[in-house]
């Protein structure tokens, strides 16, 4: 399912650091830096809603050494006394890491891999990962239809281009919650249903995934930082740095036709 206007041509890396810049996407965010501080410091001491369905133990009760983590993969300001106004996100670690998730895509079109794609920034993300799926689909990838009736934070996981995402009372729903991936693994593997070999999502979705051993893609934001200390450890696969949720879900159709390219795939 391509989406319903074509892709731009895929930018150059100079090109699209520059709209990611231009658009917020990376570069001086809209996310503050108190907002940052704060999900660090609650992931340090322990608040489960930001471990994103990872299980990170004790060894991030540092503050200070979730920031460090955060300034070296993300790009925010590593000063610690810096507590208020702009933070930023390194357009050019964001490009790095799309090149690392479009080898992660390549491999899976190459080995016809079984792929599940999740989102829990449906307002912002849905487009981009439906066409990214359709892409491996079109590649022999056999994309997971996530089972009927997998109900979980009083919502349901449904499903629309082949992605999967959280509806609650008629609507889809901004979620960071691991369940919902957690209850379609869990189904998967009592219906002796072959788990996905990779999952390409943001959020809970991933870090759930990536918790059961899978091999997972995930999207971040600044204020998200359990995906990127996933990544440190080894547990995820790759953590992208993005602001999440920009004012038009089109400003990533030039993000999204780079990460094609380089992966060496195309949306009929």
């Amino acid at each position: 399912m391509p989406l319903p206007l074509p892709l731009p041509a895929a930018p150059s890396r100079s090109e699209l650091i520059e709209h990611l810049v231009r658009t917020r996407i990376a570069g001086d965010v809209a996310t503050p830096r108190e907002n940052n501080l704060s999900h660090y410091r609650k992931l340090a001491n322990g608040d489960r809603h930001y471990w994103l369905g990872l299980e990170l133990g004790d060894r991030w009760s540092d503050e200070q050494d979730v920031l460090a983590v955060m300034a070296e993969r993300c790009g925010v300001s590593d000063d610690p006394d810096h507590r208020h106004g702009q933070d930023t996100i390194d357009p050019e670690l964001t490009v790095s890491a799309l090149d690392r998730a479009a080898a992660q895509l390549r491999k899976a079109a190459e080995g016809r891999r079984r792929v599940l794609f999740a989102t829990g920034h449906p307002g912002a993300l849905l487009d981009m990962h439906g066409t990214l799926a359709a892409a491996l689909r079109g590649a022999g990838c056999d994309i997971v239809r996530i089972p009927l009736g997998i109900y979980a934070d009083d919502g349901v996981a449904v499903q629309f281009g082949g992605v999967a995402a959280y509806e609650r009372g008629a609507s889809l729903w901004h979620t960071h919650s691991p369940e919902p991936m957690r209850q379609i693994l869990e189904t998967l593997a009592r219906t002796e249903e072959a788990s996905p070999d990779l999952v390409v999502a943001d959020h809970g979705w991933a870090g759930c995934a990536a918790q059961h051993g899978i091999e997972a893609v995930g999207f971040a934001d600044c204020n998200d930082p359990a995906l990127f200390l996933g990544e440190a450890e080894g547990t995820l696969a790759v953590a992208v740095p993005l602001d999440d949720h920009v004012v038009d879900p089109r400003f990533y159709e030039p993000m999204t036709a780079y990460l094609l390219e380089a992966a060496g795939l195309t949306v009929a």
